[in-house]
């Protein structure tokens, strides 16, 4: 069994486009022990230089250092800095190679309110280590860095497309996108997030029909609450 659950934090960056809003999209590698070859959002675990720098904000504490980590973890991943003046992606070989975040990126450079709460996901059971990862939603735009190390891929595509495209998606990965493909701009995707109050999703496995399934809570705007477990991705 896996130890105490990892906090961590994910981007939704969305972009508007022509048939509906893309997403930014990054593949892992192969090789990598979570998730590996999997197309996810940028994120990732909470570093102990995302709780000093969120030390110098108010707000909620856990959910103020979520939101930076999101951020970093965005230019790392991506080389893309969202919440930030887009120059500051400038820092991520420095952020790569270790650097606090709190020695880069100045407190006043953070606009901690571009970002919304859009999900939480905490599974549990797991045998390997376990994510508590708070999804966050973003406006945003460029091109993202490929370097076949923090990633082997980096694009924008609508949802649904990656969706239909045939890739690794995690469970949270492919429910998170089924419901962002529900929407026809960036507008009625953060209105859905105001409907939604943010609430911690665990999934738990139920027989349906001799079948088991993994299965999320049904209020929380996901339009596929089930998988059989045969076919869900959980890491």
């Amino acid at each position: 069994m896996s130890d105490a659950p990892i906090p961590a934090a994910s981007l939704i960056v969305l972009r508007p486009a022509t048939g509906g809003p893309e997403v930014l999209m990054v593949e892992r590698g192969a090789t990598l022990a979570f998730a590996g070859g999997a197309l996810v959002f940028p994120g990732g675990r909470v570093d102990p230089g995302d709780r000093a720098l969120a030390a110098r904000f108010g707000g909620e504490p856990d959910d103020t250092v979520a939101r930076i980590a999101a951020i970093r973890e965005t230019i790392e991943e991506a080389g893309l800095a969202i919440g930030l003046d887009p120059a500051l992606a400038r820092h991520r070989d420095a952020l790569l190679a270790g650097e606090p975040v709190e020695t880069l990126l100045p407190a006043a450079a953070f606009d901690l309110a571009a970002l919304t709460p859009f999900a939480r996901w905490l599974p549990l059971g797991l045998p390997h280590r376990i994510f508590d990862t708070r999804f966050y939603l973003a406006r945003g735009d460029g091109k993202p860095v490929v370097d076949g190390v923090e990633n082997v891929r980096a694009f924008w595509a609508r949802p649904a497309d990656v969706l239909a495209g045939g890739g690794k998606l995690i469970f949270p990965t492919r429910r998170n996108l089924e419901r962002l493909a529900q929407h026809p701009d960036i507008d009625a995707i953060f209105a859905d997030a105001a409907r939604h109050p943010v609430r911690t999703i665990t999934p738990t496995i139920e027989d349906r029909g001799g079948v088991p399934h993994l299965c999320i809570p049904d209020d929380l705007g996901y339009p596929v609450t089930a998988e059989p477990m045969a076919s869900a991705q959980r890491a």
